[in-house]
This record gives structure tokens, C-alpha cells and sequence, in this order.
């Protein structure tokens, strides 16, 4: 009786005088695998294993067992399409770099102060003390200071109903310590409080008992509280990634305010300005949260092919629904401080500026996508892999679509409610030009993004699978690799 260690299962078939197998039928299984792609560890990252159990004669035992496992990263992109992808991606590059010194602002230029909205001078208060009193005594004495928070006669001032007598200091500036008087009716819709933190507003030509009034709030530490928790999640969630993303969108706002908006004020061209400061946020914000890649190139061209959709649909909508960008009282002001500003070329402006954000999402996750499908299945060309790809931007387009949307219309939602009141019909509505520029703006910033899906997939599709047989890369031989087989066979009865 033989030990089964000793003497293992060898498979039926001819034999050698000896009892054991031919040389061509022992190592047919082992050939077999040392050849499947499967079998074979990926560079950078496997292992393998494989062991015999022979005779103490020497002669090969005819069974053996092999196990690998495969976990790679993705194909590394060849030195021919990092130069042409460098190719595209340099000159414009320094393009950019070219537009921002040349039209960089050095600031926003002076102006005097007109008194109206955001533009007036603005200190820090706090109210210490707060009164009721008659409204109809208030008006006898000749009226208060009212400002903004008190506006003009009520109702109930005037039948005399109750209102409230604020004493406000001012906490900052040349006034520093001086106390002024705030009446707030009781129907005005912010209501003063004992040791609420305000924004006053300064009219030095103004008589000195009326230079100033309660502008505003102050909500500076809930917002700033706001802004750490958003920090302190991405950074727990995100870790360096979240790190990374935080100072790109500091530096985006840091290109907004120190670029696009003063070169704006001082006179250069809207489109031009947002153009090159969208460039510039886009290359700063990707390589830095995604690093300098051939996956993070692919993404950016397709960013910027789509921006360039976006711009060109623009021009042509808004030149042509004749909209002027001056619809309201902030850009009625801005036209009446600076006249030499183009109002449609910043209307234009800000549609490719808010598209930026949302074209990042979409050309990252469709290039990323795109580079997964091949390392989960290196021998698909260029057609599967779009293929598979499109059908997860299909879902990234639906949802995409209708957040843009949805986001429009949130912002627009009081002129829509006056709207509403009005009972104007959807066509009335729609030919207004307050709510025409929301339309154009939404439809064009949509019709890039859904452009920017099927363009992003497809270039990253012809990069990745024109790069599958470059080194250190598996070579596509039209089959389905062969899996690896692992642990020991079953044992057959002889």
C-alpha cells in the first residue's frame, strides 16, 4: 500500500518504463500556465506560486500546481503619446501664462464711493440697547434715523403702533465708540436685538445725526463656522485629496479675485479675461487634485474643447436673443460706475465661469472611468471601451443635467414667484430678459456638459487602448485570458 504523498494522482496516458509520464504530457499543464497571461504577475504589483511533488528518483511527478494574483496598476501611457499629449497641452499652456501677465489688473481701480447698495462705506456695530416706543410719537418728534432696517412709514406708524428705539455703536473706523439711533417697525421684516452684531453704513455728506444707519447683519462667525465644518469634512473624508482639493479652490478664488474681477473693472474683455482665468483654474485645479497624469491630461482636453462649445454657443445666443447683461440693480450699478464694461460680454463670461465647476466633475469621472474599464479587461479596443464607458455618462448626464437646472431655478425662484403672482403665461415668462438669461445660461452650460461626455470618453478611449501595447503594458492577442488556476485539483479515483 502506497502513501498518497509519495506517490501523488498522475492522470491517465501512456507511460515511460519507469511509470512516469513523457516529458511532452508532464509539462503540457505546466507550459500551459507559465504561458497564460493570467498566470503571469503584473509589473509592480503580484506574486506567484507554483510547487511539484516527485519521486526520490527524480523524475517529474506529471502534476503541479501554480497560483498568482494580478493587481497592477493601470497601463503606464508610452513616451509617444506623452509627447503628443505635451504637444497640445504646452503651448497652451503657456498661452495662459502669456494671458495672465499680459492682462493681469494690479488691482481694482479707485473709485468715490456713490452711497448706493454695495457701494458705500461700512463699519463694524453692535446694538446695545433696545426700547420700545410709540410709532406715532417717534414720527411727532420728527422722525429717526431709519436706514435700511426701518424703510418708510408703515401702517402701523402711522395709526401708532409700537416700535422698537435701538441704540447702536460703532465699533470700528475714525468713529470709533460713537452711538447713533435705529427705529425699526414692527412690520420690517429684520428685527433688531440687545447685543447683535451689525454692518453699519457711512454717509459722511450726510447731516452728522443721519450718517449713519444698520445696513445689515453681521454674519461673519456663523458663515466662518459654516466654512470649517465643510473643511474638517472634506479633509476627514477626502484626507490628502481633500487637502489637495481645499487649496485648489483657494487658489480658484484667489485667480477670481485678484484676476477676472480686476481686469474686468478695469476694462478688458470679459470674454477674454474669463477665458484665460478659467484656463488657468482648470490646469491648477485638476493636475493639482488629480496629479500630473496622462488620465488627468485626458481630462483636461476634454474640458477645454467642451468650455470652447460653451463659449462659441454663448456668443451666438446671447448676441442673438439680444440680451444685455443689464438686468438688475447690481448691474445697473456696475454699468453706471464703470460704463466702458461690455454687460453681454460678462453675461457670457459667467456662463463659462459657472460651467467650469461642473465640466471638472464630469471629464474626471468619464476619464476615470474609461481608465478602469481597461485595467479591469486590457484587451479591449478602443470601441468597447467607449462603449462601456458612454452608459455610465448617460446616468452622470441625467443627474448632471437636472442639478444644473434645478440650481437656476433655486437661485431664480423670488423672480419666478413674482412671476407667478402676476399670472403671466410661460411664454411672457420666458420672453422676459431677466429670466431669458437664466434660460440661455442654463441650456448652454447643459449642452456643453452633455457634449462633454461622449468627447471626454472618447479621447480617453483612443488613448488608453492605442497605448495597450506599449512597455509594460499586456499585449492584446484577441482572446480572453486564461484564468489562473490556484490550490490543489480534485483527486480522481484510479
Amino acid at each position: 500500500m502506497t502513501r498518497m504523498d509519495q506517490h501523488p494522482y498522475q492522470p491517465p496516458g501512456p507511460r515511460l518504463p519507469d511509470g512516469s509520464a513523457p516529458p511532452s504530457q508532464a509539462h503540457r499543464h505546466d507550459r500551459s500556465q507559465a504561458q497564460s497571461p493570467a498566470s503571469a504577475p503584473a509589473p509592480g504589483h503580484g506574486h506567484g506560486r507554483g510547487h511539484s511533488d516527485g519521486a526520490s528518483n527524480g523524475h517529474g511527478s506529471g502534476h503541479g500546481h501554480g497560483h498568482s494574483h494580478s493587481h497592477g496598476p493601470a497601463a503606464p501611457v508610452s513616451r509617444h503619446l506623452r509627447k503628443v499629449i505635451a504637444a497640445i497641452l504646452v503651448p497652451f499652456t503657456a498661452a495662459v501664462v502669456v494671458g495672465l501677465v499680459v492682462l493681469w489688473p494690479g488691482g481694482a481701480p479707485a473709485h468715490k464711493h456713490s452711497g448706493v447698495g454695495f457701494d458705500r462705506q461700512t463699519q463694524q456695530a453692535t446694538v446695545t440697547r433696545v426700547a420700545e416706543v410709540s410709532c406715532a410719537s417717534v414720527n411727532a418728534g420728527g422722525g429717526a434715523p431709519s436706514g435700511d432696517a426701518s424703510g418708510g412709514p408703515s401702517t402701523d406708524q402711522q395709526s401708532g403702533g409700537t416700535c422698537k428705539k435701538a441704540t447702536v455703536r460703532v465699533d470700528t473706523g475714525k468713529d470709533k465708540g460713537r452711538t447713533f439711533t435705529e427705529i425699526v417697525q414692527p412690520d420690517q421684516p429684520r428685527q433688531l436685538h440687545q447685543g447683535e452684531q451689525v454692518i453699519a453704513a457711512y454717509e459722511p455728506t450726510a447731516p452728522k445725526d443721519l450718517q449713519y444707519s444698520v445696513a445689515d447683519v453681521n454674519r461673519k462667525f456663523p458663515m466662518a463656522l459654516l466654512a470649517g465644518i465643510f473643511a474638517l469634512a472634506v479633509v476627514v473624508v477626502g484626507r490628502l485629496r481633500g487637502v489637495m482639493a481645499l487649496v485648489a479652490l483657494a487658489v480658484s478664488f484667489l485667480v477670481l479675485n485678484q484676476f477676472i474681477l480686476p481686469a474686468i473693472l478695469q476694462g478688458s474683455d470679459p470674454l477674454l479675461v474669463a477665458v484665460i482665468g478659467s484656463s488657468a483654474i482648470m490646469l491648477i485645479a485638476l493636475y493639482m487634485c488629480h496629479g500630473l497624469s496622462a488620465r488627468t491630461s485626458v481630462a483636461v482636453l476634454g474640458t477645454l474643447i467642451s468650455l470652447s462649445l460653451i463659449g462659441l454657443l454663448g456668443s451666438v445666443f446671447i448676441g442673438w436673443a439680444a440680451l444685455t447683461g443689464n438686468t438688475d440693480d447690481s448691474t445697473g450699478l456696475i454699468h453706471g460706475l464703470y460704463p466702458k464694461i461690455d454687460m453681454s460680454g460678462l453675461l457670457l463670461a459667467g456662463v463659462i465661469i459657472g460651467s467650469l465647476g461642473v465640466l471638472d466633475d464630469v471629464t474626471v469621472t468619464q476619464t476615470s472611468a474609461v481608465w478602469e474599464l481597461h485595467e479591469a479587461n486590457p484587451t479591449m479596443g478602443p470601441r468597447g471601451l467607449y462603449r462601456a464607458a458612454i452608459r455610465i455618462g448617460r446616468d452622470h448626464i441625467a443627474s448632471v443635467v437636472n442639478t444644473l437646472v434645478l440650481a437656476y431655478a433655486g437661485a431664480a425662484l423670488p423672480l419666478l414667484l413674482l412671476f407667478s403672482i402676476a399670472q403671466s403665461s410661460v411664454g411672457a415668462v420666458a420672453n422676459s430678459e431677466l429670466v431669458a438669461e437664466e434660460i440661455v445660461r442654463t441650456l448652454v452650460g447643459s449642452i456643453g456638459l452633455v457634449a462633454s461626455v461622449p468627447v471626454t470618453t472618447a479621447l480617453a478611449a483612443l488613448v488608453v487602448a492605442a497605448d495597450r501595447s506599449a512597455p509594460g503594458t499586456e499585449t492584446s492577442t484577441g482572446t480572453q485570458p486564461l484564468p489562473a488556476r490556484g490550490g490543489r485539483g480534485r483527486r480522481r479515483k484510479r
